[in-house]
């Protein structure tokens, strides 16, 4: 397994339950797909650094987490096709 991080932005109009919801939902996509979620940092609201789909700002969220190259692919796939994600990226960490 590899490890990844990935960093989203949840539009910031959210409830609070939605917003749990939809990071819980990206976590479980992980396990299901081979993986294991290392840690989960919330780092809340925090202003844009250009406006994005009419936001100025979102609610941030770092994932980190080992899994397999379709592990990733999939992650990226269910977050290009999610409406409250604004933006994501996923990256691999380095092993050490």
């Amino acid at each position: 397994m590899r490890p990844y991080e990935i960093l989203f932005i949840l539009k910031p109009d959210l409830e609070e339950e939605a917003t749990t919801a939809a990071i819980d939902r990206f976590a479980n996509l992980i396990q299901q797909n081979q993986g294991s979620v290392e840690q989960i940092s919330r780092w809340g609201k925090r202003r844009l650094a250009y406006e994005i789909a009419g936001y100025r700002e979102g609610y941030y969220t770092l994932i980190l987490f080992q899994g397999e190259p379709a592990t990733a692919k999939e992650l990226d796939r269910v977050m290009l096709l999610t409406d409250e994600v604004l933006r994501h990226i996923i990256v691999r960490r380095d092993a050490a």
